[in-house]
Protein backbone atom coordinates (compact mmCIF):
# COMPACT_ATOMS: atom_id res chain seq x y z
CA UNK A 1 0.00 0.00 0.00
CA UNK A 2 1.34 3.57 -0.78
CA UNK A 3 0.41 6.52 1.02
CA UNK A 4 0.88 9.93 -1.57
CA UNK A 5 1.43 13.05 0.54
CA UNK A 6 1.79 16.78 -0.87
CA UNK A 7 1.84 20.02 0.98
CA UNK A 8 -0.52 20.66 3.49
CA UNK A 9 -2.07 23.14 5.62
CA UNK A 10 -3.52 21.79 8.98
CA UNK A 11 -6.91 23.25 10.87
CA UNK A 12 -9.04 21.86 13.68
CA UNK A 13 -9.87 19.87 16.24
CA UNK A 14 -9.34 15.59 16.53
CA UNK A 15 -9.39 13.20 19.31
CA UNK A 16 -6.62 11.06 19.95
CA UNK A 17 -6.74 7.10 19.96
CA UNK A 18 -6.49 5.27 22.96
CA UNK A 19 -2.83 4.09 23.71
CA UNK A 20 -1.44 0.80 22.73
CA UNK A 21 0.95 0.42 25.84
CA UNK A 22 -2.03 0.90 27.84
CA UNK A 23 -4.39 -1.63 25.91
CA UNK A 24 -1.90 -3.99 26.36
CA UNK A 25 -1.20 -4.33 29.42
CA UNK A 26 -4.91 -4.23 30.39
CA UNK A 27 -5.46 -7.15 28.12
CA UNK A 28 -2.76 -8.84 29.66
CA UNK A 29 -3.61 -7.77 33.24
CA UNK A 30 -6.84 -8.98 32.53
CA UNK A 31 -6.32 -12.01 31.27
CA UNK A 32 -4.44 -13.24 34.31
CA UNK A 33 -6.76 -11.84 36.60
CA UNK A 34 -10.35 -13.99 38.23
CA UNK A 35 -13.13 -12.60 36.82
CA UNK A 36 -14.44 -10.93 34.16
CA UNK A 37 -12.69 -7.33 33.26
CA UNK A 38 -14.11 -4.45 31.39
CA UNK A 39 -11.64 -2.53 29.45
CA UNK A 40 -13.21 0.77 27.73
CA UNK A 41 -12.23 2.84 24.66
CA UNK A 42 -9.15 -0.25 24.23
CA UNK A 43 -7.16 0.47 21.11
CA UNK A 44 -8.21 -1.52 18.53
CA UNK A 45 -5.01 -2.24 15.92
CA UNK A 46 -2.90 -4.98 15.10
CA UNK A 47 -0.58 -4.91 18.07
CA UNK A 48 -3.88 -4.52 20.05
CA UNK A 49 -5.18 -7.51 18.24
CA UNK A 50 -2.10 -9.80 18.94
CA UNK A 51 -2.31 -9.38 22.18
CA UNK A 52 -5.87 -10.53 22.15
CA UNK A 53 -5.65 -13.18 20.40
CA UNK A 54 -2.19 -14.32 22.41
CA UNK A 55 -4.31 -13.95 25.59
CA UNK A 56 -6.69 -15.92 24.53
CA UNK A 57 -4.59 -18.62 23.45
CA UNK A 58 -3.30 -19.08 26.90
CA UNK A 59 -6.74 -19.52 28.57
CA UNK A 60 -8.21 -16.04 28.52
CA UNK A 61 -11.99 -15.82 26.94
CA UNK A 62 -11.89 -12.23 25.45
CA UNK A 63 -15.12 -10.75 23.94
CA UNK A 64 -14.05 -7.97 21.31
CA UNK A 65 -17.51 -7.90 19.41
CA UNK A 66 -17.87 -4.18 21.04
CA UNK A 67 -14.96 -1.91 20.32
CA UNK A 68 -16.64 0.40 23.42
CA UNK A 69 -15.67 -2.13 25.92
CA UNK A 70 -13.78 -5.51 25.23
CA UNK A 71 -14.75 -7.92 28.27
CA UNK A 72 -12.02 -10.27 29.67
CA UNK A 73 -12.31 -13.72 31.54
CA UNK A 74 -9.21 -13.95 33.28
CA UNK A 75 -7.36 -17.42 33.72
CA UNK A 76 -6.98 -16.92 37.93
CA UNK A 77 -3.35 -17.22 37.10
CA UNK A 78 -4.22 -21.14 35.69
CA UNK A 79 -2.17 -20.16 32.29
CA UNK A 80 -2.64 -23.40 29.72
CA UNK A 81 -0.09 -23.84 27.12
CA UNK A 82 -1.48 -23.81 23.58
CA UNK A 83 -0.84 -27.13 21.21
CA UNK A 84 -0.14 -24.66 18.03
CA UNK A 85 2.31 -21.81 17.95
CA UNK A 86 1.52 -18.55 18.90
CA UNK A 87 2.27 -16.02 16.51
CA UNK A 88 2.12 -12.57 17.47
CA UNK A 89 2.42 -10.86 14.57
CA UNK A 90 4.34 -7.81 14.77
CA UNK A 91 3.98 -6.86 18.20
CA UNK A 92 7.26 -6.85 20.15
CA UNK A 93 5.17 -5.56 23.95
CA UNK A 94 2.63 -8.36 23.11
CA UNK A 95 6.29 -10.91 22.59
CA UNK A 96 7.97 -9.84 26.07
CA UNK A 97 4.99 -9.45 28.50
CA UNK A 98 2.77 -12.62 27.21
CA UNK A 99 6.52 -14.71 27.54
CA UNK A 100 5.63 -14.26 31.20
CA UNK A 101 2.67 -15.22 31.31
CA UNK A 102 3.64 -18.42 29.83
CA UNK A 103 6.60 -19.00 32.49
CA UNK A 104 3.15 -19.35 34.90
CA UNK A 105 1.66 -22.58 33.40
CA UNK A 106 2.29 -25.47 34.85
CA UNK A 107 5.70 -27.61 35.11
CA UNK A 108 6.28 -29.14 31.93
CA UNK A 109 4.18 -27.43 29.72
CA UNK A 110 5.50 -25.34 26.92
CA UNK A 111 4.70 -22.37 24.75
CA UNK A 112 5.75 -21.84 21.32
CA UNK A 113 5.73 -18.08 20.37
CA UNK A 114 6.42 -16.87 16.67
CA UNK A 115 5.99 -13.48 14.85
CA UNK A 116 6.92 -11.28 11.81
CA UNK A 117 9.98 -11.14 9.96
CA UNK A 118 10.91 -7.91 12.43
CA UNK A 119 9.75 -9.64 15.47
CA UNK A 120 12.35 -12.59 14.69
CA UNK A 121 14.73 -9.65 14.57
CA UNK A 122 14.31 -8.56 17.74
CA UNK A 123 16.22 -9.96 20.54
CA UNK A 124 14.61 -11.49 23.87
CA UNK A 125 17.99 -13.13 25.51
CA UNK A 126 18.34 -10.83 28.77
CA UNK A 127 14.04 -11.70 29.43
CA UNK A 128 14.99 -15.52 28.11
CA UNK A 129 17.81 -15.71 31.15
CA UNK A 130 16.00 -13.96 33.83
CA UNK A 131 12.73 -16.17 33.36
CA UNK A 132 14.97 -19.38 33.60
CA UNK A 133 16.74 -17.67 36.78
CA UNK A 134 13.24 -17.93 38.42
CA UNK A 135 12.62 -21.18 37.04
CA UNK A 136 10.91 -21.48 34.10
CA UNK A 137 12.95 -23.01 31.00
CA UNK A 138 13.35 -21.01 27.79
CA UNK A 139 14.64 -21.72 24.13
CA UNK A 140 15.52 -19.99 21.62
CA UNK A 141 14.71 -22.80 18.08
CA UNK A 142 17.43 -20.39 15.84
CA UNK A 143 19.91 -19.99 19.40
CA UNK A 144 19.92 -16.55 18.18
CA UNK A 145 18.11 -14.95 21.57
CA UNK A 146 15.13 -13.92 19.15
CA UNK A 147 11.59 -15.66 18.07
CA UNK A 148 10.94 -18.01 17.45
CA UNK A 149 11.36 -19.26 21.49
CA UNK A 150 9.63 -21.76 23.64
CA UNK A 151 8.70 -21.27 27.19
CA UNK A 152 8.01 -24.12 29.52
CA UNK A 153 7.34 -23.47 33.00
CA UNK A 154 7.10 -23.35 35.78
CA UNK A 155 7.92 -20.06 37.73
CA UNK A 156 8.85 -20.15 40.51
CA UNK A 157 10.49 -17.04 41.46
CA UNK A 158 13.77 -16.43 43.34
CA UNK A 159 16.42 -13.77 42.18
CA UNK A 160 17.68 -12.31 38.90
CA UNK A 161 19.84 -9.52 37.54
CA UNK A 162 18.01 -7.98 34.15
CA UNK A 163 19.70 -5.65 31.53
CA UNK A 164 16.38 -3.95 30.46
CA UNK A 165 17.84 -2.35 27.03
CA UNK A 166 13.96 -2.64 26.31
CA UNK A 167 11.82 -1.46 29.23
CA UNK A 168 9.50 -4.83 28.29
CA UNK A 169 11.82 -7.44 29.87
CA UNK A 170 11.29 -5.85 33.50
CA UNK A 171 7.32 -5.26 32.55
CA UNK A 172 7.12 -8.57 31.90
CA UNK A 173 9.24 -9.90 35.18
CA UNK A 174 6.94 -7.25 36.80
CA UNK A 175 3.88 -8.65 35.60
CA UNK A 176 4.10 -12.31 35.85
CA UNK A 177 6.33 -12.33 39.26
CA UNK A 178 3.63 -11.74 42.04
CA UNK A 179 1.62 -15.10 40.57
CA UNK A 180 5.12 -17.36 41.01
CA UNK A 181 4.75 -19.51 43.65
CA UNK A 182 7.69 -17.99 45.78
CA UNK A 183 8.81 -14.23 46.26
CA UNK A 184 11.18 -12.98 43.88
CA UNK A 185 14.07 -9.40 43.62
CA UNK A 186 14.95 -8.42 40.60
CA UNK A 187 18.13 -6.38 40.20
CA UNK A 188 18.32 -4.13 37.24
CA UNK A 189 21.59 -3.30 36.16
CA UNK A 190 20.35 -1.19 32.94
CA UNK A 191 17.19 0.09 32.38
CA UNK A 192 16.58 2.13 28.74
CA UNK A 193 12.53 3.45 28.69
CA UNK A 194 12.05 4.05 32.23
CA UNK A 195 8.63 5.90 31.68
CA UNK A 196 7.27 2.37 30.16
CA UNK A 197 8.63 0.50 33.60
CA UNK A 198 6.43 3.50 35.95
CA UNK A 199 3.08 2.31 33.64
CA UNK A 200 3.29 -1.24 34.51
CA UNK A 201 4.17 -0.16 38.21
CA UNK A 202 1.05 1.89 37.97
CA UNK A 203 -1.19 -0.54 36.84
CA UNK A 204 0.53 -3.29 39.93
CA UNK A 205 -0.80 -0.17 42.53
CA UNK A 206 -4.13 -0.40 40.71
CA UNK A 207 -4.25 -3.70 41.77
CA UNK A 208 -2.40 -3.15 45.25
CA UNK A 209 0.15 -5.53 44.31
CA UNK A 210 2.90 -6.13 47.26
CA UNK A 211 6.14 -5.01 46.49
CA UNK A 212 9.09 -2.96 47.59
CA UNK A 213 11.48 -1.25 45.41
CA UNK A 214 14.62 1.00 45.20
CA UNK A 215 14.29 3.51 42.62
CA UNK A 216 13.96 1.50 39.54
CA UNK A 217 17.35 -0.76 40.15
CA UNK A 218 15.99 -3.16 42.51
CA UNK A 219 12.11 -4.65 43.00
CA UNK A 220 11.15 -7.43 45.72
CA UNK A 221 8.02 -9.35 44.80
CA UNK A 222 5.85 -11.08 47.22
CA UNK A 223 4.85 -14.38 45.47
CA UNK A 224 1.88 -16.29 45.64
CA UNK A 225 -0.50 -12.59 44.95
CA UNK A 226 -3.41 -12.39 42.49
CA UNK A 227 -4.54 -9.98 40.04
CA UNK A 228 -8.86 -9.01 40.56
CA UNK A 229 -10.96 -7.88 37.47
CA UNK A 230 -10.72 -4.31 36.80
CA UNK A 231 -13.01 -1.85 35.23
CA UNK A 232 -10.81 0.68 33.70
CA UNK A 233 -10.70 3.13 30.54
CA UNK A 234 -7.83 3.54 28.35
CA UNK A 235 -6.55 7.30 27.62
CA UNK A 236 -5.52 8.42 24.78
CA UNK A 237 -1.52 7.62 23.43
CA UNK A 238 0.96 10.32 23.47
CA UNK A 239 2.75 8.00 21.17
CA UNK A 240 0.25 8.57 18.91
CA UNK A 241 -0.28 12.60 19.61
CA UNK A 242 3.40 12.91 18.72
CA UNK A 243 2.80 12.83 14.89
CA UNK A 244 0.32 15.11 14.91
CA UNK A 245 2.29 17.32 17.39
CA UNK A 246 5.21 17.62 15.02
CA UNK A 247 2.93 17.92 12.09
CA UNK A 248 1.28 20.94 13.23
CA UNK A 249 4.47 22.30 14.66
CA UNK A 250 5.42 22.59 10.60
CA UNK A 251 2.40 23.02 9.04
CA UNK A 252 -0.80 23.62 11.44
CA UNK A 253 -2.91 27.00 11.33
CA UNK A 254 -4.69 26.12 14.12
CA UNK A 255 -5.11 22.43 15.31
CA UNK A 256 -6.55 21.50 18.86
CA UNK A 257 -5.69 17.82 20.29
CA UNK A 258 -7.96 16.63 22.52
CA UNK A 259 -7.72 13.34 25.07
CA UNK A 260 -4.50 13.93 26.34
CA UNK A 261 -4.12 13.33 30.25
CA UNK A 262 -0.91 15.04 31.81
CA UNK A 263 -1.21 13.15 35.02
CA UNK A 264 -0.82 9.95 33.00
CA UNK A 265 2.61 7.98 33.73
CA UNK A 266 3.09 7.69 29.35
CA UNK A 267 6.49 9.29 29.22
CA UNK A 268 5.86 10.31 25.07
CA UNK A 269 3.92 13.18 26.66
CA UNK A 270 7.72 15.15 27.03
CA UNK A 271 7.83 15.57 23.18
CA UNK A 272 5.33 18.68 24.14
CA UNK A 273 8.31 20.10 26.11
CA UNK A 274 10.62 18.94 23.14
CA UNK A 275 8.63 20.83 20.92
CA UNK A 276 8.14 23.89 23.22
CA UNK A 277 12.16 24.16 23.99
CA UNK A 278 12.59 23.83 19.76
CA UNK A 279 10.12 27.16 19.69
CA UNK A 280 7.04 25.60 18.79
CA UNK A 281 3.28 27.73 19.09
CA UNK A 282 1.86 25.33 21.61
CA UNK A 283 -1.14 25.59 24.00
CA UNK A 284 -1.45 23.52 27.53
CA UNK A 285 -4.64 23.46 28.55
CA UNK A 286 -7.49 20.84 31.47
CA UNK A 287 -8.47 18.98 28.16
CA UNK A 288 -6.78 20.28 25.03
CA UNK A 289 -3.61 21.34 23.12
CA UNK A 290 -3.89 23.60 20.47
CA UNK A 291 -0.02 23.62 18.07
CA UNK A 292 0.61 26.42 15.24
CA UNK A 293 3.30 26.56 13.14
CA UNK A 294 5.96 28.87 14.38
CA UNK A 295 9.86 29.20 13.70
CA UNK A 296 12.15 26.39 15.05
CA UNK A 297 15.40 26.22 16.39
CA UNK A 298 17.46 23.01 16.33
CA UNK A 299 18.47 21.97 20.74
CA UNK A 300 20.40 18.62 21.77
CA UNK A 301 16.97 15.55 23.16
CA UNK A 302 18.59 13.20 25.56
CA UNK A 303 16.15 11.01 24.20
CA UNK A 304 16.33 7.86 26.07
CA UNK A 305 13.01 7.82 27.37
CA UNK A 306 11.31 8.53 24.56
CA UNK A 307 12.72 6.27 21.70
CA UNK A 308 9.31 5.86 19.83
CA UNK A 309 9.36 9.91 18.92
CA UNK A 310 12.85 9.79 17.29
CA UNK A 311 11.62 9.30 13.45
CA UNK A 312 9.35 12.38 13.87
CA UNK A 313 11.75 14.85 15.73
CA UNK A 314 14.41 13.48 13.53
CA UNK A 315 11.88 15.07 10.52
CA UNK A 316 11.19 18.27 12.74
CA UNK A 317 14.63 18.72 13.08
CA UNK A 318 15.41 19.00 9.06
CA UNK A 319 13.42 22.17 9.36
CA UNK A 320 14.99 23.59 12.24
CA UNK A 321 17.42 26.07 12.75
CA UNK A 322 20.87 25.17 13.51
CA UNK A 323 20.96 21.76 14.25
CA UNK A 324 18.95 18.78 16.25
CA UNK A 325 21.10 16.23 18.05
CA UNK A 326 18.76 13.22 18.94
CA UNK A 327 20.47 11.37 21.73
CA UNK A 328 21.12 8.91 24.21
CA UNK A 329 18.41 6.21 22.09
CA UNK A 330 20.65 3.25 21.53
CA UNK A 331 17.59 1.16 21.43
CA UNK A 332 15.97 2.83 18.27
CA UNK A 333 18.23 0.53 16.30
CA UNK A 334 15.88 -2.52 17.89
CA UNK A 335 12.70 -1.44 17.13
CA UNK A 336 10.83 -2.65 14.15
CA UNK A 337 13.78 -1.41 12.20
CA UNK A 338 17.17 0.77 12.90
CA UNK A 339 15.09 3.87 13.62
CA UNK A 340 18.47 5.63 13.62
CA UNK A 341 19.91 3.88 10.40
CA UNK A 342 16.67 4.13 8.28
CA UNK A 343 15.68 7.50 8.95
CA UNK A 344 19.11 8.57 8.16
CA UNK A 345 18.62 7.13 5.19
CA UNK A 346 15.04 8.36 4.34
CA UNK A 347 15.92 11.85 4.91
CA UNK A 348 18.40 11.88 2.68
CA UNK A 349 16.47 10.99 -0.03
CA UNK A 350 14.71 14.19 0.99
CA UNK A 351 18.22 16.33 0.78
CA UNK A 352 18.52 16.38 4.33
CA UNK A 353 22.01 16.74 6.07
CA UNK A 354 21.76 13.92 8.83
CA UNK A 355 24.82 12.13 10.63
CA UNK A 356 24.07 8.85 12.29
CA UNK A 357 25.49 8.60 15.94
CA UNK A 358 25.87 5.09 17.32
CA UNK A 359 23.18 6.36 19.70
CA UNK A 360 21.32 8.70 17.75
CA UNK A 361 21.06 11.57 14.87
CA UNK A 362 22.37 14.51 14.47
CA UNK A 363 20.08 16.78 11.61
CA UNK A 364 20.79 20.34 10.10
CA UNK A 365 18.64 22.08 9.13
CA UNK A 366 18.26 21.51 5.40
CA UNK A 367 15.89 22.41 2.19
CA UNK A 368 14.20 19.76 1.39
CA UNK A 369 12.97 18.05 -2.00
CA UNK A 370 9.99 16.06 -2.76
CA UNK A 371 11.09 11.68 -2.85
CA UNK A 372 10.48 8.98 -3.07
CA UNK A 373 10.40 7.17 0.09
CA UNK A 374 10.04 3.73 1.61
CA UNK A 375 8.50 3.27 5.32
CA UNK A 376 10.59 0.24 5.97
CA UNK A 377 7.50 -1.90 6.77
CA UNK A 378 7.85 0.68 10.05
CA UNK A 379 4.50 2.35 11.14
CA UNK A 380 6.63 5.01 13.14
CA UNK A 381 8.35 5.83 9.42
CA UNK A 382 5.81 5.72 7.70
CA UNK A 383 4.10 8.32 9.55
CA UNK A 384 7.11 10.61 10.15
CA UNK A 385 8.19 10.18 6.57
CA UNK A 386 4.59 11.58 5.76
CA UNK A 387 4.64 14.48 8.39
CA UNK A 388 7.96 15.64 6.15
CA UNK A 389 6.18 15.61 3.05
CA UNK A 390 3.15 17.73 4.42
CA UNK A 391 5.49 20.98 4.85
CA UNK A 392 7.29 20.76 1.25
CA UNK A 393 6.63 21.79 -2.30
CA UNK A 394 5.51 18.39 -4.80
CA UNK A 395 4.45 14.96 -4.29
CA UNK A 396 5.98 12.68 -2.30
CA UNK A 397 5.23 8.56 -2.00
CA UNK A 398 5.88 6.22 0.46
CA UNK A 399 5.66 2.68 0.18
CA UNK A 400 4.54 0.28 2.75
CA UNK A 401 1.59 2.36 4.33
CA UNK A 402 -0.07 -0.90 5.52
CA UNK A 403 2.54 -0.54 8.22
CA UNK A 404 0.51 2.07 10.07
CA UNK A 405 -2.26 -0.80 10.97
CA UNK A 406 -0.28 -1.91 13.76
CA UNK A 407 -0.69 0.64 15.98
CA UNK A 408 -2.63 3.72 14.56
CA UNK A 409 -5.26 2.46 11.80
CA UNK A 410 -6.81 5.90 11.74
CA UNK A 411 -3.61 8.20 11.20
CA UNK A 412 -4.27 8.81 7.57
CA UNK A 413 -8.34 9.59 8.06
CA UNK A 414 -7.87 11.64 11.12
CA UNK A 415 -4.84 14.08 9.19
CA UNK A 416 -7.26 14.22 5.80
CA UNK A 417 -10.02 15.52 8.88
CA UNK A 418 -7.67 18.41 9.63
CA UNK A 419 -7.06 19.24 5.89
CA UNK A 420 -3.69 16.78 4.89
CA UNK A 421 -3.44 16.39 1.35
CA UNK A 422 -2.84 12.85 1.19
CA UNK A 423 -4.41 9.70 -0.35
CA UNK A 424 -3.86 6.31 1.07
CA UNK A 425 -4.21 3.63 -2.15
Amino acid sequence: MKLTVKKSRLKGTITIPASKSHTIRAVVIASLAEGVSDIHRALVSGDTLSAVNCCRALGARIDTSDNSCWKVGGTAGLVRAPKKTIDVGNSGTTLRLAMGSAALVAPGQTTTFTGDAQIQSRPVGPLMKSLEQLGAKCVSIKNNDSAPVTVTGRLRGGRTAIEAFSSQYLSSLLLCTPLADKDSVIDVTLLNEPGYVKMTLDWLNRQKIIYEKRGLKQFKIKGGQRFQAFDATIPSDFSSATFFLCAAALAGENVRLLGLDFSDSQPDKAVVEYLHEMGADITVEKKSITVKAAPLKGIDIDMNATPDALPALAVVGAFAEGQTRLLNVPQARAKETDRIKCMAEELKKFGADVEELADGLVIRHSKLKAARLDGRGDHRIVMALAIAAMAIDGSCTIDTAEAMNVTFPEYAKLMLDLGANMELK
